[in-house]
């Protein structure tokens, strides 16, 4: 079975940032989108591994994503 985490990227400077608001410390930097998103792939993996090994739970996803326009006036 899959879990999908909701990961933000942010871009820094000259390059992106990402991170999972469900997995807090867990992050990753690309100079591409694409290169954000496969690192952060790692990041999540290697952070859920670490989680097991110490025997600690393993946070389900809840973050959710929308956008929103400014309300005018």
């Amino acid at each position: 079975m899959s879990t999908d985490y909701l990961v933000v990227i942010e871009t820094t400077g000259k390059n992106l940032s990402a991170y999972s608001p469900d997995l807090p410390g867990c992050v990753a930097t690309g100079a591409t989108e694409d290169e954000v998103r496969e690192r952060m792939a790692s990041a999540i993996r290697m952070h859920i591994d670490g989680l097991a090994e110490d025997g600690a739970p393993i946070p389900q996803p809840t973050a959710k994503s929308t956008t929103v326009a400014p309300a005018s006036g």
